[in-house]
Parts: C-alpha cells; structure tokens; sequence
C-alpha cells in the first residue's frame, strides 16, 4: 500500500509563539485552529501550511492528562509524531497486524476535518510515533 506524508505533529508549550515563528518566519497560511478536549487528545491545534506542506502545532490543554503534556514531560517540546497518508486506514491496519507491527490501543478515531488516524507503537517503530491516516469522504 502507497503511503504519502500528510503531515509532522510539533508539540509546543506556547501556541501562539509557534504560530508567530511558522507566521512570520517561514510564511506559512494557518489553515485551521481549534481545542479538542476529547481523551486522547486534550490539545489546542493549529494547522499550518508552508508551501503545500502541513504541520500539526500541538500544545497540551491538561497539563496532567493529555498525551502532549507527557511528551513534553518526557522528550521536551518538537517534533511529536509523522503522519502518512493511506488510501484505506482498515487495509493499512491489516497490513500493520499482518507484519507483527502494533497499534496504540485506543488511538483509532476521527478528527474535525474527517481525517480517520491511528497511531503505531513507538516500541515498533525504534522510537519515532507514526500516524497512519486517511480521508474517507473526500
């Protein structure tokens, strides 16, 4: 199955001099901003483009509970996760479960913009969180 990348997930602790920085710095066009305080999620998100390139800022809304907030805790603020691009997320998941390759349980869902997403086992993948993503009704 092809993957292409969709996007890198950049974990901050201050969204709006991220934003500033991708802004004022590398030109990027903020193509959405929004909070999910689901479990799992509990971030603030602003979606940014730099020349057809997207980048996911990521910055924790519970400090003690979302899963940026550990990151940051853990690794410090950066690059959080690389999200590819699938044609079918269902395929893309039995191909993962057919190499022996885990998925972070609880991961699978739909953000906003109807984007299907899991993400695979750092232990599976020397470190690095991959997202796997596809967008169904587009």
């Amino acid at each position: 199955m092809e993957k292409h990348l969709d996007h890198i997930g950049v974990a901050v602790r201050n969204i709006e001099e991220s934003i500033h920085f991708y802004e004022n710095v590398l030109g990027a066009t903020m193509i959405d901003r929004y909070r999910s305080e689901a479990i799992g999620v509990e971030s603030e998100i602003a979606i940014m483009d730099v020349n057809g390139f997207r980048t996911e800022l990521l910055m924790p809304t519970n400090n003690t509970t979302s899963p940026i907030a550990r990151f940051i805790k853990q690794k410090g603020k950066g690059v959080h996760h690389v999200a590819y691009q699938v044609d079918d997320l269902d395929e893309a998941m039995k191909e993962l479960e057919a190499k022996g390759i885990r998925i972070l349980e609880g991961s699978l869902r739909t953000n906003k913009h109807g984007r299907r997403l899991i993400y695979v086992n750092p232990a599976d993948t020397e470190g690095t969180i991959v997202e796997y993503c596809d967008y169904p009704n587009q």
